[in-house]
């Protein structure tokens, strides 16, 4: 069973999200990256259906600014954050935050805000994976964002990622405003790098899963085992998929392992 509802978030958003299973059971709040909506992430939806499918719920939305999740303007990651909080009260159940690319930074950030919080599952988290540092990334996207340099700022956020995939954000009817949305991601890459890791999963008392898929870009393993070897209930792991996309059918059935595991846990 699906459904499409909507949250309002304190910051006064209207989130709009695809609720697969009943409310209150364990739940999978999926938080993508940078560019995705619902409707164009298939792999997600379709792990969605199946996590829903083994008696768990999970939750698929629209980030804040894209898609049915219409917001003009920049995003603030604190609006992003509120997001979540939001979504994850909808919920009503122990909730599992799993973050894809700079979603897992956004993730951890907002970790502290869920109440019914049963861990992180991490997806290729793109920490380390810049040249002068994500802080020094990150300021000259922003200096190119308050310039007004809308696809100079594009390109920048993409620097060492393949072309092919500048050269499709750049047939979205959404080019170049849609790098508005992306400010929550470059924000909390910033920060996540800035700071370390362990400043935001140090101290979960939940476990931190950093997955990489089995065909991988350079350094996303060392980055998971960061992020693991931070946390004290943190695992890395391998899982098939390839090239910054998993296995809908290898994910659901990790996501139920966990799932099933915290379901019954103290302040779910």
């Amino acid at each position: 069973m699906s459904a499409v509802e909507a949250v309002q978030t304190a910051a006064g958003d209207r989130v709009v999200f695809d609720r697969h299973g009943e409310a209150g059971a364990p739940a999978g709040l999926f938080i993508q990256g940078a560019g995705p909506t619902r409707a164009g992430d298939p792999v997600t939806s379709e792990t969605a259906r199946l996590l829903a499918g083994r008696g768990f719920q999970a939750l698929v939305y629209d980030r804040v600014g894209r898609g049915d999740s219409a917001a003009a303007g920049p995003i603030s990651l604190e609006r992003e954050l509120d997001a979540i909080a939001a979504l994850a009260e909808s919920a009503a159940g122990p909730v599992v935050l799993v973050g894809h690319s700079s979603g897992c930074a956004i993730a951890m950030l907002a970790a502290s805000r869920v109440d019914r919080l049963a861990g992180l599952v991490l997806w290729e988290a793109p920490l380390g994976q810049f040249a002068d540092g994500a802080p020094a990334w990150w300021a000259e996207v922003e200096r190119l964002l308050e310039a007004g340099e809308l696809e100079g700022a594009v390109a920048a956020y993409m620097v060492g990622m393949p072309p092919e995939w500048l050269e499709e954000l750049k047939r979205s009817p959404d080019y170049p405003g849609l790098v508005h949305s992306w400010i929550p991601d470059g924000r909390a890459l910033a920060a996540v790098e800035s700071s370390g890791p362990a400043a935001t999963v140090g101290a979960l008392d939940v476990p931190v899963l950093a997955v990489v898929g089995t065909e991988t870009f350079p350094g996303m393993a060392a980055g998971a085992e960061s992020i693991a070897a931070s946390a004290p209930h943190g695992v890395s792991e391998e899982l098939a998929g390839a090239w910054h996309s998993w296995d809908p059918v290898a994910m659901a059935a990790r996501l139920a392992v966990m799932l099933d595991a915290r379901g019954d846990a103290p302040g779910s």
